[in-house]
């Protein structure tokens, strides 16, 4: 039988010498496998190991709850945030009240990359949205993903080099593979009825599609932020507001001017 990989988080109560050689030696007697192992957070630890059956798992499970030195806050088969957190040695933050937002900041953009390098792997329509300040690092971050989902990015609007708004597409430019960005202050603010069109086209592919600003992307469409499946938030710092009017002044500009600018 094929051994199924489980997340196990533990919070240190007694920190003492030879704490994490017990819990190795614990799991070795279970003929349970270390995986990866890595502290997640202040206290914590987090590991992602490999065991035959479940019953194994319940075994352990009932041995850890008897340890007064840890308690175990986590043990159960690994999510997404689970893994990265294991690789980054700290958790994604993710809204108490809105379950699909998740929030960064620039020094934690590898997280970042490797965050939506996971989503963008994943088959089928997916809808990103994407908020900050300009010149946080979205669009880049973004680009960077792709290449590590090993994907063809494509932007239907942009002002990463210069402005672009795309009114269509090639054919080879139409594939279910394809990871398209829209600028939602570009595409709602300087871009045409054909644009739009082509907006609408590539929202029914059953493909990823990322937005920089949904918020005012939402704003001039029939899309709704309920149409979202994932929103990520990438600030400069913790506590930053993102404030869409200092945003949107930097609209303000002629055509040639605002081809310099990153959003």
């Amino acid at each position: 039988m094929e051994k199924k990989e489980w997340y196990l988080e533990y919070e240190i109560q007694k920190n003492r010498p030879g704490l994490l050689g017990d819990i190795s030696s614990l799991l070795g007697m279970l003929a349970i496998n270390i995986v990866t192992i890595n502290g997640v957070h202040e206290g914590r630890r987090g590991l992602l190991i490999k065991a035959k059956d479940d019953e194994q798992i319940v075994r352990l499970e009932s041995i850890l709850n008897t340890m007064d030195t840890i308690k175990v806050l986590k043990l159960r088969e690994p999510k997404l945030r689970d893994r990265l957190a294991v690789r980054h040695g700290r958790y994604i933050m993710r809204d108490e009240d809105d379950k699909k937002t998740f929030r960064f900041v620039r020094d934690e953009l590898g997280l970042l990359v490797d965050f939506m390098a996971e989503l963008f792997k994943q088959e089928g329509h997916k809808l990103i949205g994407i908020r900050g300040m300009p010149r946080v690092g979205k669009t880049e971050s973004v680009v960077a993903s792709s290449v590590c989902a090993s994907k063809r990015w494509l932007f239907v609007s942009s002002t990463l080099l210069k402005q672009t708004i795309r009114n269509q597409l090639i054919e080879d430019e139409y594939h279910v593979d394809n990871l398209y960005i829209i600028d939602g202050i570009v595409s709602t603010r300087r871009a045409n009825e054909r644009h739009w069109q082509l907006v609408r086209e590539i929202m029914r592919m059953p493909s990823v599609k990322v937005v920089e600003h949904p918020d005012v992307f939402v704003q001039n469409t029939e899309y709704t932020l309920d149409d979202f499946d994932y929103i990520i938030e990438l600030r400069n710092e913790h506590g930053e507001e993102i404030l869409y009017d200092i945003v949107n002044q930097n609209t303000m500009f002629s055509d040639s001017d605002f081809g310099g600018f990153d959003f």
